[in-house]
């Protein structure tokens, strides 16, 4: 017990030291892990720790991880995003294999084991880099987008992988695994189709699958249910562990890869409406397995074989980054992926990923691989992997700023004068556009997205590319003159700034402003801006008059409390704007929050009464 207490502090304190320092550094939590695990690996090895195998038992997170990806995969989402996902991620994955396979094959490898270095090193880092774009903000470019589909598909083409690799066993590394086995003289584990015939061992497999894919359909919801009986937590846990302990179990005795099992139980529960539940019970559990095995990975780095092999080793890892670069810079191409974005796209992904751990110790258990070549390429993995945050500093501080200084360059020419402009055309400028043309009006639209505005020109919308912020483009837009400025651009700071200098070199202009939160408001008003509008605000409100007649009072008394609200919001509103001062946090400002919780109370208090009389109003009405 003790050695066991000692040895779960040791990874237990190496996960909580290093990932949050990683993560600080901008490394991602992977890469956290994988340093830990180098950081404890003198440790593990004084205290004499088998860590191949914990990483066995490690592995069962990544069997997690693909139960958790197939309940991700909705038919209809699969569906949507066909084009880019078998184009983009299936020729990503197809030609990075075929290059990396062909490279393999001239330098002497059999074209079995070319094939299955290809298929490992085809992967890119589904964790690091969905995690990088999204701390970016850089998800919902286009960039970002097509990195998703590739890597969904990524994560979808292992379930074949897992399949075709056995496939590709070498004679000479089976022998050599079963002189092994019988050196070491180990029993056989439990099997189901030991001894069976071909078409037996095909009818039991068939048979496994029919019974994983029935449970989901058919048991999992009147299980639960019935654990719901009992209103307990832990039970909900247990159960979603027995489930994927159970298929992976089942598919392990069929002799198939217990992550093909969970994967499709997980597909199958897609729409099941304990999808969430399945999802929030085991995510935990899969978090901390996968650390654990990112750790094994980094204890288990072969440093001695690095420096031994340090030169070959680096000019294959970096080989392998500019191979994946090159096929994802010509598949941009393809499918129009341009600009900064496409360098987003080609740079991001061209790393391996951590399911290449996984597979390259698949390989060597099923004789695919010799030993000592899949050691070297587990460090070219590793290597890439870490220096993938590199990568993304060089998109960062290299090639988004050149793409940002040639869009600067070519900035629409405004031709047309309008006395109303509206800086941003996104989610909020854009409604704001359509409702005054179609009043008759006609504002000049500028925005700073290419993308949308190419959208808007296929249905003949008028707009001007350009930022906004700039003082030549609002003299080009003819602020001097204009009545009217809508800000609905979508960067807080930005906005402050364009209030800040229009309201100062241009008073007589009417500014109304998009206000992100409550404080951006009192950023605005101390800016001079008089009319300012919270993105969410009104929404809010309607969703609240909603809520009370849907509690069955009439849409008069549901409309005269919410204004009644809104009346006493303002007021409070306009008691903290007084008081506001942005060299001050907050929550140091005593004169704002005495004067608030002062000037509340009494706002509050009469909102109170009066919403209450309305609402009595209505009971009796229908008593």
């Amino acid at each position: 017990m003790t050695d066991f207490l000692l040895l779960a502090f040791v990874f237990l304190i190496a996960g909580v030291v290093a990932v949050p320092i990683a993560s600080r550094l901008g490394l991602g939590s992977v890469l956290g892990y994988l340093i830990a695990g180098i950081v404890i690996s003198p440790v593990l090895a004084w205290l004499h720790v088998d860590v191949i195998q914990i990483q066995h038992f490690a592995e069962f997170g990544v069997v997690m991880m693909l139960f958790l990806v197939g309940l991700e995969l909705e038919p209809r989402r699969l569906w949507e995003m066909r084009a880019r996902l078998l184009g983009l991620g299936g020729g990503q994955v197809g030609l990075t294999a075929l290059l990396v396979m062909g490279v393999a094959m001239v330098l002497g490898q059999p074209w079995s084991v070319s094939l299955a270095v290809g298929l490992v090193l085809a992967l890119s880092s589904t964790a690091i880099v969905l995690q990088t774009l999204g701390e970016k903000g850089l998800m919902r470019s286009d960039g970002g987008q097509s990195s998703f589909s590739v890597l969904l598909f990524q994560d979808i083409a292992v379930i074949p992988m897992l399949a075709l690799i056995p496939l590709l066993a070498m004679p000479e590394l089976v022998e050599g695994l079963s002189h092994a086995a019988e050196d070491g003289d180990h029993g056989g584990g439990m099997s189901l189709v030991d001894g069976l015939p071909g078409w037996g061992v095909a009818l039991v497999t068939v048979g496994a699958i029919a019974v994983v894919v029935g449970a989901g359909i058919y048991l999992v919801g009147p299980i639960f249910r019935f654990i719901a009986g009992a209103n307990l937590r832990e039970l909900f846990v247990a159960t979603a562990l027995m489930f994927v302990i159970g298929i992976a179990l089942l598919m392990s005795l069929v002799g198939l890869s217990p992550a093909l099992g969970t994967f499709l139980a997980g597909v199958v529960l897609a729409n099941s409406e304990y999808r969430h539940e399945l999802e929030s019970d085991i995510d935990p559990f899969r978090g901390l397995l996968l650390g654990l095995f990112f750790m094994t990975v980094g204890a288990g780095i072969n440093f001695a074989l690095l420096f031994d092999d340090f030169a070959l080793i680096l000019a294959l890892t970096l080989g392998l980054i500019v191979a994946k670069m090159a096929v994802l810079y010509v598949l941009s191409f393809v499918f129009r992926v341009g600009g900064a974005d496409r360098w987003l796209f080609s740079l991001g992904l061209a790393q391996a990923g951590e399911f290449g751990f996984v597979l390259l110790s698949f390989t060597v258990a099923n004789a695919v691989i010799p030993g000592d070549l899949a050691d070297r390429l587990l460090l070219v993995v590793a290597l890439s992997m870490l220096l993938t945050p590199a990568l993304f500093i060089l998109y960062d501080r290299v090639v988004a700023p050149r793409f940002s200084e040639a869009e600067e360059r070519e900035m629409d020419a405004i031709d047309e004068a309008s006395d109303i402009i509206i800086a941003g055309h996104g989610r909020v400028g854009g409604i704001v556009a359509r409702m005054l043309r179609g009043a008759g009006l006609t504002p000049t639209v500028i925005d700073f997205s290419a993308r949308q505005l190419e959208m808007l020109k296929k249905f003949d919308v008028q707009a001007y590319y350009g930022d906004a912020t700039r003082p030549d483009l609002l003299h080009a837009a003819g602020i001097e003159h204009a009545k009217l400025l809508v800000i609905a651009i979508d960067d807080k700071h930005q906005i402050t700034e364009l209030v800040t200098y229009v309201k100062k070199h241009y008073p007589d202009v009417h500014v109304i402003a998009r206000a992100v939160d409550r404080p951006h408001v009192y950023d605005l008003w101390w800016a001079g801006c008089r009319d300012i509008i919270r993105e969410t605000y009104d929404s809010s409100l309607r969703m609240s008059r909603s809520a009370v007649e849907a509690l069955g009072y009439s849409r008069d008394q549901a409309d005269r409390v919410t204004e009644m609200f809104a009346e006493m919001d303002r007021s409070a509103m306009l008691i903290a704007a007084e008081h506001y001062d942005p060299a001050i946090s907050i929550l140091d400002n005593e004169a704002y929050i005495e004067g608030l919780r002062a000037a509340r109370g009494d706002i509050e208090a009469e909102f109170l009464r009066d919403a209450q009389a309305i609402l009595a109003e209505g009971r009796k009405a229908r008593a």
